[in-house]
């Protein structure tokens, strides 16, 4: 039995624009009308996730998706960083960031490391061993890449290479604890 698990990206919104950690500031509605328009192009699944995230949840309903809330696939806990820019904590902590960036064990804002990220989400993708059917996921690029990253049980450090843009279907096919990829395509 094989499952596939396509994860779409939300759309952009205000804190992907400025750099700002977990904002869940509201999504742009150009791009908003942009899902609504791509919603033809994904497959019926047989289930679907969405994010807790506000941005998540407003992409799945564009989608036109009746898409279960999943805890597991909320975005990574930036802890004491939310609400702030990325050049905010370079500036005021800059050996913080750059240990961040560079040990995926580290979390010096108090907040879930890379590891834990990919832990925690490889353990939901790995609930569905076993499973048949096509899964929809619309969750935060973070929580793509960690599934990218266990799915091919790649070293955690390479999180931060993958680049997982708005809109996007990464599709993860499994059978037998074993994944495939297929990369991200754009929506439209």
């Amino acid at each position: 039995m094989t499952v596939r698990v396509m994860l779409v990206a939300p759309v952009i919104g205000s804190e992907l624009r400025t750099a700002r950690f977990g904002d869940d500031g509201p999504p742009d509605e150009a791009a908003l009308a942009a899902a609504r328009t791509a919603a033809c192009a994904l497959p019926a699944p047989a289930r679907a996730f969405t994010s807790p995230a506000p941005r998540c949840r407003r992409t799945a309903e564009a989608l036109g998706l009746g898409a279960e809330p999943a805890p597991h696939l909320a975005d990574l806990d930036v802890g004491a960083w939310r609400g702030r820019s990325l050049d905010e904590v370079a500036a005021t902590d800059p050996a913080a960031l750059a240990a961040w960036m560079s040990d995926p064990a580290a979390a010096p804002h108090g907040g879930e490391s890379v590891a834990a990220l990919v832990t925690r989400v490889g353990g939901w993708l790995d609930g569905w061993a076993g499973d048949a059917g096509r899964v929809l996921v619309v969750a935060e690029p973070a929580v793509v890449r960690a599934a990218v990253v266990h799915a091919l049980g790649l070293p955690p450090a390479v999180f931060w290479r993958l680049d997982v843009r708005p809109l996007s279907v990464t599709e993860l096919s499994g059978r037998a604890g074993r994944w495939n990829l297929r990369c991200g395509r754009e929506l439209g």
